[in-house]
Parts: C-alpha cells; structure tokens; sequence
C-alpha cells in the first residue's frame, strides 16, 4: 500500500499476528467458528501481505489480479451465510473490500514501469472511487468503535432483565452466534484497524 515504510511494517506484523491466531482456532469450536475463523486467517494474511512496504518488496502487476480473484472468490463463499446478517456480513464487505483495494491499486503497479510502486503520485492516479471509499472508511470506523466497546470492561455485563450487551447477539453489530472470547475480539478489532488504515492510503 501507499504509507510510510515504518506504517507498512507496523500494519504487516498486526495483521500476520492476526492472521496466525485465527488460524490457531481453526483447530478447536464449531464447524461454523472453525469456517469463521478460516475467513479471518485468509483477511489477516491477505491485508499483511497487501501492507508490505514497496522498498521492501514491489509485487508484480498479476499479484493483484491474484488478490482480487482469491477475495472474489471469498466473497461469493460469504454471501449465502451474510444473508443471515452477524459476522458473515463483515466478512462479505471485508472481502469486498480487499477486491476494491486491489482494482484500485493494480493501475499504480502497472503504471510504475514494473520498478516498483509509483509513490504519492501513483496513489493519487490508483485511488480508486471516493465515495466508495468513503463509505467504507466509515463502516470500518463504526466497526472499530463498536469492537472497541466490547473489551470495555462491564462491556459483557448483562443488566438485570436487560437484554444482553450491544452486539453480542445473533444480527448484532460484529456480533453473532460466533462472538468469541476478549481475544477474538482484539483480533477482529486490530484487522478493523488495519483495514480503516489501509484505505486511507488510496
């Protein structure tokens, strides 16, 4: 991505830590929170990846046509259980998201002559839709929040009568019937993060 070298490492080691602990739960749970959990570890890999620095490692042109195909196809994997809202509707405009990232980006790596990412002046070329982007700022900035205040403490507490903390319910904001321990939660929260962080960049 466009960023700082120092941005790019810091977002490539959230996301590859990220990545790896949802990869450890796809040993243990449900069926569904091991498929959950495999979504995870594809986006945490996935953004870790897009978010190395271009001094380090300029991909080649067809690397993000490789992106869009795989969250392509990750997305069409999520948009039957997404019907049903939770988690698997993130994890549909998660994928969603990491394809608009890499048609945005494709003009900027093509375009640089094949020496590697074209700088500010490329990103201001790729940058993709601003509205779209926009939009998408703002979901992921929501999600943050939203992720943010369920490792409050007191955030899991459930008032007498009441009926249980936002968005740990089945529908809920970030929620669903996969809603995992304070852990899970941070690693959702760190990808949010770093996905908000990654579309500022184009």
């Amino acid at each position: 991505m466009h960023g700082g070298a120092s941005t790019g490492w810091l977002l490539m080691v959230l996301c590859a830590v990220s990545g790896a602990y949802c990869l450890l739960r796809t040993r243990t749970g449900t069926p569904q929170e091991r498929r959950t959990a495999r979504s995870e570890a594809l986006m945490g890999f996935g953004m870790a990846a897009m978010a190395v620095p271009a001094a380090v490692l300029s991909p080649p042109g067809w690397a993000w046509a490789v992106y869009a195909v795989l969250f392509g196809a990750a997305a069409l994997r999520a948009l039957r259980p997404a019907l049903r809202g939770g988690h698997h509707l993130h994890h549909l405009i998660g994928s969603l998201a990491m394809v608009y990232m890499a048609v945005a980006m494709a003009p900027a790596v093509t375009g640089s002559g094949g020496g590697g990412h074209a700088g500010h002046g490329a990103a201001a070329g790729a940058g993709g839709i601003p509205v779209l982007t926009g939009v998408l700022l703002v979901y992921y900035a929501f999600y943050v929040l939203g992720s943010a205040g369920r490792l409050l403490p007191g955030a899991a507490v459930t008032p007498a009568g009441g009926a249980g903390a936002v968005g740990r319910g089945p529908g809920g904001f970030g929620g669903g019937t996969d809603g995992g321990p304070e852990l899970t939660t941070a690693c959702r929260l760190t990808m949010g993060i770093g996905m908000f962080a990654m579309l500022l960049t184009l």
